[in-house]
């Protein structure tokens, strides 16, 4: 599994969403200056975003955007499939029943439904709130697995 941009930069929005959660709505403009990704590419992720139950949305003069629950209640699993579709590491994991013609004698499906075990649990155990604690105490380049 390679996460894409949309991904990446979904994730760090909805951190910084969480790091200004204090400021009320906050304007995609100044997310996108913090962060320094592109207004447009936001307004991308952030309609993808909508679909979901992780932002609130806030029109006209005082509009913006700010996460719809705390940060610990938003994990990176979620976010990932909201922008990537599935999390599953081959395309014979992704639906729930494995259609793959040789599931029933593939000897190395055991390999694919374990790795996909372990990422799933792991994503789905890092929140938001996880991300900030870790970087406040560790610093940018220390998350711990």
């Amino acid at each position: 599994m390679k996460v894409s941009t949309k991904g990446r930069y979904a994730l760090r929005m909805l951190v910084d969403l969480a790091e200004h959660k204090e400021d009320g709505f906050i304007p995609l403009k100044e997310i996108a200056g913090r962060q320094n990704i592109s207004k447009q590419y936001l307004e991308q992720i952030v309609s993808l975003l909508n679909t979901s139950d992780i932002l609130k949305t806030n029109r006209g003069k005082q509009g913006g955007y700010m996460l719809a629950k705390p940060p610990a209640q938003i994990t990176v699993g979620q976010i990932l499939r909201i922008t990537e579709g599935s999390l599953a590491p081959t395309a014979c994991l992704e639906d729930r029943i494995n259609q793959c013609e040789r599931a029933a004698t593939c000897k190395t499906l055991s390999v694919w439904n374990g790795l996909y075990k372990v990422v799933t649990r792991y994503l789905d155990s890092v929140t938001i709130e996880n991300i900030l604690e870790q970087y406040n105490e560790q610093g940018p380049d220390n998350y711990i697995i």
